[in-house]
């Protein structure tokens, strides 16, 4: 699943090639890809013709695009696979090619909502005012991600002590901070010295504040080469993969030599996933007698 720096490298994307254009034409090819829509595919096609495309808006790993002058934004779930790439028009159609948006310009250019498993898909939905932004009404609960300057690392901190949680489930609570998944989940705690089953209740402030830098660091470090691509379905618009993976400290290295101490990797199952830690640098919480 794409966590926030993927989604990040695919709205800079899109902010480029598609923001200020006007859609001329949509074409549904497969009516899961627009299921979150209420209205269907018809529907869907019908009410973005004619609209005029905003500068694409993310809020942790949920992106969306504003319609220009309307209360409105395409919402884009990419899923385990989905892909929105700008094609040229005459570029022969993905395999599994989902969404086609067609624009009133001479760019020679195309959006294309590519998704192998269907579990993605675009829909259209009012959008509500949030402070500084509006934002899709489906996604006003989802929390302001770390990367955001309006991030309050106060409330975050308080909301961990009151929520009486593990560290890790904490992490992935997109109500309390958003964008952050398995992966990097992984990568900030083996950066903190933290165990995933680490209580939240007994972080302090500054251990708090610790691992918060850490989240936002490994982020920024896969921002900077184009987020983590463990194959061919994560691509950015013009379908190139990122290289973070080749930087993972934690996720993915089970037996490996930590990069600290050199002890093996460990890979727990948790939460029908798994969760890599360094069993000397990362111990696991003492449990009562």
């Amino acid at each position: 699943m794409p966590e926030l720096p993927e989604v990040e490298v695919v709205r800079r994307g899109l902010e480029r090639w598609v923001a200020g254009r006007t859609v001329e034409a949509v074409e549904v090819l497969h009516p899961r890809a627009v299921r979150r829509h209420p209205g269907g595919g018809a529907d869907f096609a019908a009410r973005l013709r004619g609209e005029t495309l905003g500068v694409p808006q993310r809020r942790g790993k949920y992106l969306w695009l504003p319609l220009a002058g309307r209360d409105l934004s395409v919402l884009g779930h990419l899923g385990m696979s989905g892909q929105l790439l700008v094609q040229p028009e005459d570029a022969p159609d993905e395999k599994h090619l989902r969404i086609r948006v067609r624009f009133g310009d001479d760019a020679g250019t195309e959006l294309r909502f590519v998704d192998q498993r269907t579990f993605g898909g675009l829909s259209l939905h009012e959008t509500v005012a949030d402070s500084a932004e509006a934002l899709p009404d489906v996604i006003a609960h989802i929390a302001r991600d770390p990367l955001d300057p309006l991030f309050d690392e106060a409330a975050y901190h308080l909301a961990l002590r009151a929520k009486r949680t593990t560290v890790k489930r904490a992490l992935l609570d997109q109500s309390l901070i958003s964008g952050v998944g398995n992966i990097y989940a992984d990568e900030a705690l083996w950066r903190a010295k933290l165990h995933y089953e680490r209580p939240t209740g007994n972080l302090t402030r500054p251990r708090s504040a610790e691992l918060l830098g850490h989240v936002r660091d490994v982020m920024n470090a896969a921002l900077a080469v184009g987020g983590t691509s463990f194959d061919s379905l994560y691509v950015n618009v013009n379908g190139e993969s990122g290289y973070f993976d080749r930087s993972l400290d934690a996720y993915g290295r089970e037996d490996e030599p930590c990069r600290r101490c050199g002890t093996p990797m460990r890979r727990r199952p948790w939460m029908n996933r798994s969760s890599y830690f360094c069993p000397r640098c990362q111990r696991p919480p003492r449990v009562p007698s």
